[in-house]
């Protein structure tokens, strides 16, 4: 039973000339299964050669939030940093349904309201839909991005009937993250979380079958100022191990039923 990681970045430009490295790191680690998460139709075609040559590397095919309503932003002058050239909406949608049988999961997907300005709000939100609707047909698991907009990702996930979700690096406020692992839906907590008291909470307090590692690589770290990658979800391990009071050889057996249980595989 090996170690995991449901959202790394592994085709970010900080970290793709050496993907290798980092890979054989990761498994030096202890690590077996990265998910690597697509933001755009280029970056899901990276991610989809990436794991056809690194059998590690599990693919997962969305259109982040932002991404979902670029052009708009680009037309109301609203300024982002990006590297990926705007795409619409629509043809997000397309790629993701066209490649959602060759995807581990769809992720990542969601609203972000941080970014993103109201007046684009209900397209955002019609990307979203349709990406889950496209998911759930699948069968495939949910990968969730949301960045003040967590009660009404919730609200939509509750009216569409969507289960078989992981909320990555949830940002709101715990409370709402216990209700969220009460839907039966799981919450993957990144590297830096010795340094986060949010994250040190959540691990405290939800219930530990719903709680998955994450690194969000390059982003994340467990190290202020360096690159994040997928060998330290092994810092979350042990300092899950900490906070739990439980050897890590158990802590990794629990996450890993429950990575059995979301994916259907184990890690």
């Amino acid at each position: 039973m090996g170690l995991f990681d449901v959202h790394a970045h592994l085709t970010h430009p900080k970290l793709v000339d050496r993907v290798d490295e980092i890979l054989a790191r990761a498994s030096a680690a202890g690590v077996t299964t990265i998910l690597s998460n697509g933001l755009n139709p280029s970056d899901n075609e990276a991610v989809r050669q990436l794991a056809r040559r690194a059998p590690m590397v599990k693919p997962c095919f969305g259109l982040y939030p932002v991404d979902a309503v670029m052009l708009e932003m680009e037309r109301l002058g609203v300024d982002y940093p990006r590297d990926a050239p705007a795409v619409s909406g629509d043809e997000g949608i397309a790629w993701v349904r066209d490649h959602v049988e060759e995807a581990f999961a769809v992720g990542e997907i969601g609203l972000d309201g941080y970014w993103v300005p109201e007046p684009l709000w209900a397209e955002q939100e019609r990307v979203f839909r349709a990406l889950v609707a496209i998911a759930m047909e699948a069968d495939k698991p949910i990968i969730v991005h949301t960045r003040k907009r967590e009660r009404r990702v919730l609200e939509v996930l509750d009216e569409l009937g969507a289960t078989k979700v992981d909320w990555h690096c949830f940002g709101g406020k715990v409370t709402l993250a216990r209700q969220i692992a009460e839907r039966g839906h799981y919450l993957s907590i990144p590297a830096n979380a010795r340094r986060h008291e949010a994250f040190t909470r959540m691990l405290q307090t939800l219930p530990r079958d719903q709680i998955l590692f994450e690194t969000d690589c390059p982003y994340l770290g467990p190290v202020p100022g360096e690159d994040n990658e997928p060998a330290n979800v092994k810092t979350t391990l042990a300092y899950t191990a900490e906070l739990w009071g439980e050897p890590e050889e158990a802590v990794l057996a629990r996450t890993s039923e429950s990575f059995a249980r979301l994916f259907g595989v184990a890690p």
